[in-house]
């Protein structure tokens, strides 16, 4: 039996080795090279069963040939690999007919299975190639190079040729709004208008006037026909923001408008059909509203088509330097003192637990490039800014444990933050996820580290499947050092 051929560019000479021996090891004939002419030569001659091609390269960018190679060979699966970790490149390698984006630095094992996977789907199933208009201004809507991040910009990616239904689950300040506008920015949708709606803003007897529109004389006070958001969103996009806000019988309309595709103003007769894309989002914990009878639970699967959690800052912090330097640019940008911040500065940021996310981040950097007179900002500076604005804790409750140093008495103190950040937001039905996340993270962390990111043994030190220690890898962001690229 003939062994199947994986064709590489790359124009690393370590990635190109490191590629070669895995897949040469998994059982595959490989052939690798530094130039993009090359490969289109063995593409053009009939070779390879997949093709994984990095983007930059010295003769060619790799994602023009992804076009070229669909038009001759369109059973041919490309796998692009780029260390250009962004939403756009994201989608462009998917638009261009891509099979699939793998962002470096990436772990051999995932890999694998995506090679597997192409051998099984032929990429003819997959997206047919169609050109990206550019993003509007050329800026990035969403910023970081976590593995959190990076699965959220290939779900993105996906979704563009598609109008599904989107739900996003995210804390406050996160940037649920951010990924929203990316999903209308990207799709096929984005010539038309972008509406976003915020119902913990509105008054729950204007909910429905404002999503549907009302008719002159439909209640006391409608002395006018009012464009209801539906309407206004014809064409585009709808952001549904804090959907868990939505009071009962807007949630009734709401279903049946995702049922029947159609509407009636409040006090119309006529029904409208509805044209707009659907994204909603919030930071509540809507299947704890279902079982309080808060929330219907028809209408969650109705806009839980294709869930997106959001992480908070704190599971990437990884992206924290990266968004830090962009909110510097921006506030350059607007006129206010070019600033940097040293590394010191830096640790402390990253080091930072952020309750108020990226939101908060960004306030923060903008005081400093506004307010610090010295061009550094440096650890004594922001040690200072950071305490003028964190709450004082409360005082520790006597139930502790009296030892500091031990591990209970470290875990009841921060559960008792928790404790008081809830009370304080009024969101329940979290706490235990929440506690254990933020417990795990650490854990697994600091065990990779010890081993070196051999996943292996740390699956063995922590007494877990190997299975279920990557998904946990993947779930809280954690990056691994063991990669390639």
């Amino acid at each position: 039996m003939t062994l199947p051929t994986i064709l590489i560019a790359d124009d690393d000479r370590s990635i190109r080795t490191v590629l070669t021996q895995a897949l040469g090891r998994a059982g595959y004939q490989v052939r690798a090279t530094a130039s993009a002419a090359t490969l289109w030569r063995w593409v053009e001659d009939g070779e390879g069963d997949v093709v994984i091609t990095d983007v930059l390269m010295p003769d060619e960018n790799g994602l023009d040939l992804i076009p070229r190679i669909r038009r001759i060979r369109p059973e041919l699966p490309v796998i692009v690999m780029s260390a250009q970790s962004t939403l756009t490149t994201a989608v462009q390698a998917t638009q261009r007919g891509a099979f699939e984006y793998l962002p470096k630095p990436f772990d051999l094992a995932d890999l694998l299975s995506v090679v597997d996977r192409a051998l099984k789907q032929p990429a003819a199933l997959g997206p047919q190639p169609k050109a990206p208009d550019p993003h509007p201004d050329d800026s990035l809507p969403l910023i970081g190079r976590s593995p959190a991040m990076q699965e959220i910009y290939r779900i993105i990616a996906r979704l563009t040729t598609t109008d599904l239904t989107v739900m996003i689950n995210g804390e406050s300040g996160a940037g649920k709004e951010l990924v929203a506008r990316a999903l209308h920015d990207y799709g096929r949708r984005r010539q038309g208008p972008f509406v976003a709606i915020n119902m913990a803003a509105i008054p729950r007897e204007l909910i429905e006037s404002e999503l549907f529109g009302h008719e002159r004389g439909a209640f006391t006070g409608a002395t006018n026909r009012h464009v209801g958001r539906f309407e206004q969103a014809a064409g585009g996009t709808l952001f549904l923001d804090e959907i868990g806000d939505m009071p009962p019988e807007a949630q009734t309309r709401l279903l049946r408008v995702l049922q029947e595709g159609e509407y009636t103003t409040v006090g119309g007769r006529s029904p409208i059909r509805a044209n707009a894309r659907i994204v909603a989002a919030t930071h509540r914990d809507l299947r704890a509203l279902i079982r309080s009878g808060q929330f219907r639970e028809d209408l969650f699967y109705r806009l839980n088509v294709v869930p997106i959690r959001l992480p908070p800052l704190r599971e990437r912090p990884d992206d924290i330097p990266v968004l830090a330097q962009h909110f510097l640019n921006k506030a350059q940008a607007e006129g206010l003192p070019v600033k940097t911040i040293d590394q010191q500065a830096m640790t402390m940021l990253t080091a930072y637990r952020w309750p108020g996310n990226v939101r908060e981040l960004e306030n923060l950097i903008r005081r400093l490039a506004a307010l610090v007179p010295q061009p550094v900002i440096t650890e004594t500076i922001l040690a200072q800014e950071l305490a003028d604005y964190v709450i004082a804790e409360d005082p520790t409750p006597a139930t502790l444990s009296d030892d500091p140093d031990t591990m209970t008495t470290v875990v009841e103190r921060h559960i008792a933050r928790l404790l008081a950040a809830i009370r304080e937001s009024g969101e329940e039905g979290v706490l235990y996820e929440r506690a254990l996340a933020e417990l795990e993270r650490p854990l697994i962390r600091m065990t990779l580290a010890e081993t070196r990111g051999n996943q292996i043994r740390a699956a063995a030190l922590l007494g877990l499947n190997r299975n279920t220690l990557r998904k946990k890898i993947r779930e809280h962001g954690i990056g691994v050092q063991r990669r390639v690229g």
